[in-house]
């Protein structure tokens, strides 16, 4: 028998999945890291719905891209054991489009919309009658002649997502009976999610290996599942024996992410663009985000929803009334100091 203490290493769990191209995302509550406030709550209103036998109330997801709210709807429906409807808002061009879906739903399924807050003001309406009286406003007939005719449909559960719940209406929010919002994952909620995202791929990783992996994510679980297999693919690329298992080792991973050009906040080339541009061309800001957007080649929504939470939840960027600021913190991580404007001086904590 071998001496070698293999107890840091985090071996594959044969009984999460037998099939490898399965997809990571969890399929039930109890394999969904994280979130645990919003999980004991939701488990309450699954299993009163499901005793009840009645459509679960609406449900409101907010937070940033990547924290699984796509992920927990398609669970809602699962734990419900009901169908589950997908669908963006951009998609639903004209009313008829939302119609089609809703009258062909079964009883009690969960419709998803993602980025509830780009639906088109004409369907927001009918979907306010959907919602609270599971009906639909139909018109027949065109000039003097049309008339107004409500289709019932099947009582359903709406999940709507949004990254920006500012932007959502009021009316519509207020037609949510359920209203969950998602934070940033720590590490160690991050690194069990590596770890569970390894043994489904049938990759060996070091515990310390996983943990960088996680503390350069992020905060979001998308992120670490994809630098996971980046360093998977280096991991098989530099393994000696090419019918072992590839194992993801602490070096392995340092290497990866300086290949990656992640750095060890988990920064990644554009979120160091985004702040070099700041103090290289606006004198450290404040900057509005459409010119900061046109300065670095990216669209606003990208800027706002992808980039900018991370980098004001690390402390390296501000938003103040007069626009975006680099923070003290910011200078120090990109080692410019030396630029940092008396005149910000102000703005920065």
């Amino acid at each position: 028998m071998s001496d070698f203490d293999d107890s840091h290493i985090v071996r594959p769990d044969l009984n999460i999945h037998d099939d490898k191209e399965n997809s990571l995302r969890p399929k039930f509550l109890t394999e969904f890291q994280g979130q645990s406030h919003l999980k004991d709550n939701l488990s309450v209103f699954i299993e009163t719905a499901r005793e009840r036998e009645e459509a679960m109330d609406h449900l409101f997801l907010i937070g940033p891209p990547g924290l699984g709210k796509t992920t927990l709807a398609q669970i809602t429906a699962r734990e419900l054991g009901v169908d589950f409807k997908v669908t963006s808002a951009p998609a639903l061009e004209k009313p008829k489009d939302l119609a089609g879906i809703l009258s062909t739903i079964s009883e009690r399924s969960v419709f998803f919309i993602d980025e509830i807050h780009r639906l088109k003001p004409a369907i927001e309406e009918m979907l306010y009658i959907a919602m609270e009286d599971y009906e639909l406003d139909w018109i027949i007939g065109q000039g003097a002649t049309a008339r107004t005719v409500r289709i019932p449909i099947p009582k359903f559960t709406l999940v709507g997502a949004t990254t920006k719940a500012g932007t959502v209406s009021s009316p519509l929010i207020s037609r949510f009976g359920i209203v969950q919002r998602f934070e940033f994952y720590t590490t160690l909620e991050l690194s069990d999610i590596v770890c569970r995202s390894a043994s489904i791929l049938s990759v060996d990783i070091d515990k310390d290996a996983a943990s960088l992996i996680a503390s350069c994510s992020r905060g979001t679980p998308r992120v670490a599942n994809r630098v996971l297999r980046r360093m998977r693919d280096f991991a098989q690329f530099y393994k000696k024996d090419t019918d072992s298992t590839p194992h993801i080792t602490l070096s392995i991973v340092k290497s990866g992410l300086n290949k990656l050009q992640i750095d060890s906040l988990g920064l990644e080339r554009y979120d160091r663009e985004i702040l070099k541009s700041i103090i290289e061309n606006f004198g450290g800001g404040p900057v509005g985000a459409e010119t900061l957007a046109i300065s670095i080649g990216e669209s606003i929504d990208t800027l706002e929803d992808y980039y900018e939470p991370y980098l004001i939840q690390c402390g390296l960027l501000q938003r103040t009334p007069r626009g975006r600021v680099v923070t003290q913190k910011g200078y120090s991580h990109l080692g410019l100091e030396g630029k940092l404007k008396h005149e910000n001086e102000r703005f920065l904590f």
